[in-house]
């Protein structure tokens, strides 16, 4: 039902209760998708019953599994600028990183 909609946005509550800044939100996401990505891997390159459709593809494909429309294109525009923000802290991390 909305297992996995419930889940994802538990774990990103979590964070930004615990940690309360903008960065840790969008690692948090970074994480969630980047496993989902590995799951679904696994899930096609290994074809173990226990897999299953346990796990949804990724982020993108939770968004468009519960909105349409309108919605769905600002929350895929938000998801897009997310993973911008990723990309600028990890190159800045890269760029910083002390020798």
């Amino acid at each position: 039902m909305y297992i996995d909609l419930v889940v994802v946005v538990l774990i990103l509550l979590l964070v930004i209760f615990l940690f309360r800044k903008f960065s840790s939100f969008v690692y948090a996401l970074a994480i969630i998708d980047i496993f989902l990505r590995i799951m679904y891997f696994l899930r096609v390159k290994v074809p173990l019953k226990e897999l299953g459709n346990i796990f949804p593809d990724n982020v993108p494909t939770i968004l468009d599994k519960y909105t349409d429309g309108i919605l769905l294109d600002i929350l895929l525009w938000a998801y897009v600028f997310i993973y911008a923000c990723f990309l600028v802290y990890i190159t800045n991390y890269f760029i910083h990183k002390k020798k």
